[in-house]
């Protein structure tokens, strides 16, 4: 088959995953371009959306006869932004994988496959993104080997939404404990987003690491 993976952030954490979905998908006998941009992508079986930062056109979605989205949450339930750190900050343990067909609405496709993947509570952020990454490949290649021999499933229930995160979402209170807070340094991205506080009109950042 001819398969497209778009990661339209080149400097995602996702890039690593797509990588080893296309070695995979490779070995099959599968024809996989790797590709940045929406205009990169031609009529193809299948295009997978992975991380991707901006909504894809009717016109792209036609190109393929199956469009697909991975997503770290039980839809309908945690639809939009950042759903698997929204889920962190909850504290949320047991996490659902689905894997569904892309629409123009946010996350309003069939679902074609499920998995989830546990959290201690203790995981920091290259952890986490570590076991979605792990899901997020097994599932696609199941899809791909299953492909043409499974039907989605409507999403059913009323549907939540999460906001996107920006830089600001890593800000700790000095008032409150590590404890109070330690969800949210679990989440925060040491380079790109790192945590950071306020003292005396002062700023200062806080990076955080697992002493293994």
């Amino acid at each position: 088959m001819k398969i497209y993976i778009l990661v339209d952030d080149p400097e995602s954490w996702i890039i690593e995953w797509a990588r080893k979905i296309k070695q995979s998908l490779s070995k099959g006998g599968h024809y996989i371009s790797l590709v940045h941009h929406q205009s990169e992508i031609e009529v193809c079986d299948i295009a997978f959306y992975l991380g991707c930062t901006k909504i894809v056109s009717r016109q792209v979605l036609d190109k393929s006869k199956s469009s697909i989205v991975v997503h770290p949450s039980n839809l309908p339930k945690g639809r939009g932004f950042s759903p698997l750190a929204w889920q962190v900050l909850e504290g949320n343990h047991e996490i659902t994988v689905c894997l569904f067909e892309a629409t123009e609405g946010v996350d309003e496709g069939g679902i074609y496959l499920k998995s989830s993947f546990n959290l201690s509570g203790l995981e920091l952020n290259d952890e986490i993104k570590q076991k979605q990454g792990q899901a997020i490949l097994d599932l696609c290649l199941e899809y791909v080997k299953k492909y043409g021999h499974i039907k989605t499933e409507a999403q059913l229930g009323e549907p939540t939404y999460y906001d996107r995160r920006s830089k600001g979402n890593s800000e700790l209170d000095v008032h409150k404990t590590i404890s109070e807070q330690f969800n949210l340094l679990r989440v925060v991205d040491n380079e790109r987003y790192p945590a950071f506080f306020y003292f005396k009109n002062k700023k200062y950042i806080l990076k955080i690491y697992d002493d293994k």
